[in-house]
């Protein structure tokens, strides 16, 4: 981000700490959050404002886990002060101003971040501190004011007396600093705390005294931290209605609350999605699509006109325009339907292409399949594609029709307009317009039911015995 005067501007999310009220072995930042990681979200958000170097601050043990930032290693857990100045080497004298962001405020946008720049760099100031009023102040350092209202210190709580844990302003943890300022001022900063820590905070205490600290108050919902379970589902709870917002000027959402739709769905004009759908990853839900309840779709892409019936489950799957799919089926990875293709109730499918107009309403296995156009294939049929060592393919080829309770023992092909009857087992190809049959001939013993209902009523009589 560059300013008229031709300031740049460097960030550094801190993203060191472990996060232990999460009860987690995974480290707090990195936990998911409606498709990314929190700090994730954080990330982006500075990513958006142009800030470069854009810098990670992480422990030894995540170091590894961050791709396409520049990441700083924070040896041991030494406070807020130490983290930046673990990524002194990589920002100084590469940006004239220093954002600090704490990884874990995923609510934080843009918009506030890039205000709260313009106000650091009018105001001409050498450090400024978000702050904000939240209905529970709990453990965030609060900001201590003077008479006059200017801000002249900001104390941690478990550092504060009774008086000042009174106070509602509290910081959030997010700051922009002069670069020139910032950086000898970190040198000499010393533990004054209980916990032996090096404070970030301690910093302002010095603009203060310099005439050079400024402070910006934003509402509470932007500036919520993500400490422990319970505030990342609320969390993720704000970002879902962030998300669908936007979608609801063109598609209907009718009961949005209940809906979670991760950042990188597109949802299209006049398509409808209903109440509890689950949506990830890549999915694309298209022009005039129907998402019913209950539906959970991940890396999915739903056809123009598309129905999809309730507590349908996809994933990496593509639906053809007109497609018709449960409800309860489960289309798993490397299922390709054609327009117009009907999968019905308790369908699964697997690597299964089925052309235009292909049914399969009813109960069924497709496994390693290609289907033509126009076949039907009835209730209970399976494709055996599986011996146990390698998955084998099964092709049905267009207008053939497969009776139910079928077996289909891959590898085997059915030709065009071929007949599989009802029961059958195939385990040849099957010609093209033939009918293939392996049922046993048909025995019938005339008088059983006479017979076995006088038998049970001889051993029933009381009288006997």
């Amino acid at each position: 981000m560059r300013e008229t005067d031709g300031r740049t501007l460097g960030a550094v999310v801190l993203a060191g700490g472990l996060g232990t009220r999460m009860r987690s072995e995974l480290p707090k930042h990195l936990h998911p959050l409606l498709g990314r990681r929190m700090v994730d979200w954080v990330l982006r958000s500075a990513g958006e404002l142009g800030a470069e170097p854009l810098v990670v601050v992480a422990s030894p043990s995540s170091a590894s886990q961050f791709d396409g930032v520049e990441v700083a290693v924070q040896e041991e857990p030494r406070g807020t002060g130490d983290a930046v100045r673990s990524a002194r080497s990589a920002l100084e004298g590469r940006a004239d101003d220093v954002l600090v962001l704490s990884g874990d405020t995923p609510l934080l946008t843009s918009r506030l971040l890039r205000d709260l720049v313009e106000t650091h760099r009018r105001e001409d100031a050498w450090a400024t501190v978000l702050s904000f009023e939240p209905d529970d102040p709990g453990q965030y350092g609060r900001v201590l004011r003077n008479e006059r209202g200017d801000l002249v210190r900001i104390v941690e709580a478990r550092d504060a007396t009774p008086e000042e844990l009174g106070v509602r302003e509290v910081n959030a943890s997010i700051y922009v600093f002069r670069s020139e300022r910032l950086w000898p001022v970190l040198e000499r900063l010393t533990p004054h705390n209980a916990q032996g820590e090096l404070y970030l905070t301690d910093i302002i205490v010095k603009a203060a005294a310099a005439i050079g600290v400024d402070s910006v108050s934003v509402s509470p919902e932007e500036m919520s931290g993500v400490n422990d379970r319970n505030q990342l589902v609320e969390a993720e709870t704000i970002l879902g209605l962030r998300i669908i917002h936007p979608w609801m000027k063109h598609a209907t959402f009718r009961d949005p609350a209940s809906v979670v739709i991760e950042a990188s769905v597109t949802v299209e004009q006049d398509a409808e999605i209903e109440g509890n759908v689950i949506l990830r990853g890549r999915t694309r839900v298209r022009r005039g699509a129907r998402i019913s309840q209950g539906c959970i779709l991940t890396d999915t892409d739903v056809g123009e006109g598309a129905v999809l019936l309730p507590y349908t489950v996809a994933t990496e799957a593509a639906i053809g325009p007109g497609a018709k799919v449960g409800p309860f089926a489960h289309l798993r990875p490397g299922t390709d339907l054609g327009p117009d293709v009907h999968v019905g109730n308790y369908v699964e499918t697997k690597k299964a292409r089925l052309g235009r107009g292909s049914k399969a309403n009813h109960l069924t296995y497709l496994g390693d399949t290609i289907i033509g156009e126009r076949v039907n294939v009835g209730a209970g049929t399976i494709t055996c594609n599986y011996n146990g060592f390698e998955k084998r393919q099964t092709i049905i080829e267009d207008g053939a029709f497969i009776g139910s309770d079928t077996q289909l023992v891959a590898p085997v092909r059915v030709g065009r307009r071929a007949v599989v009857a009802a029961g059958t087992t195939v385990t040849e190809d099957i010609r093209d317009g033939a009918l293939a049959i392996t049922r046993p001939p048909l025995k019938q013993i005339d008088g059983y039911a006479d017979k076995i209902a006088a038998r049970y009523a001889k051993k029933s009589d009381p009288r006997r015995g």
